[in-house]
């Protein structure tokens, strides 16, 4: 198994994002949270990750936004997008704008995990 040892999770709803953050933890993952988008891009620029979990919908800064901010600078890190309330048409643009999947909430640990895997095998980090 190739699972990333560095994972950023972007996801305003903090119940959600503590819990799937120690869920991944308990899977030898290391994982940092972050509650917004400009958080996240300057967790992102202070020290990469391996990949990126983020939210589609959050207040302020739109997931799509971040999306496409974090490929200017790390055209390289993978990117799952992450929704509860996105539609399809989002899931398209995103992985237009480059993302590596598109996963709807409430999300399978299993799936994520693999999904995870993949983006590794692929070799889509830097």
């Amino acid at each position: 198994m190739t699972l990333p040892t560095r994972v950023l999770l972007v996801d305003d709803e903090v119940e959600f994002a503590t819990t799937l953050a120690e869920r991944l933890e308990l899977r030898g993952l290391a994982v940092r949270v972050a509650y917004d988008g400009e958080t996240a891009l300057h967790l992102v620029r202070e020290n990469p990750p391996q990949v990126v979990l983020l939210d589609v919908l959050m207040p302020g800064m739109k997931g799509l936004d971040v999306l496409t901010r974090l490929h200017e600078t790390h055209p390289h890190l993978p990117i799952i997008l992450l929704t509860g309330q996105g539609t399809t048409r989002d899931g398209i643009e995103g992985m237009q704008r480059g993302a590596f999947a598109y996963l709807s909430k409430p999300v399978d640990l299993q799936e994520l995990l693999r999904t995870l895997e993949e983006a590794m095998e692929q070799g889509v980090q830097p």
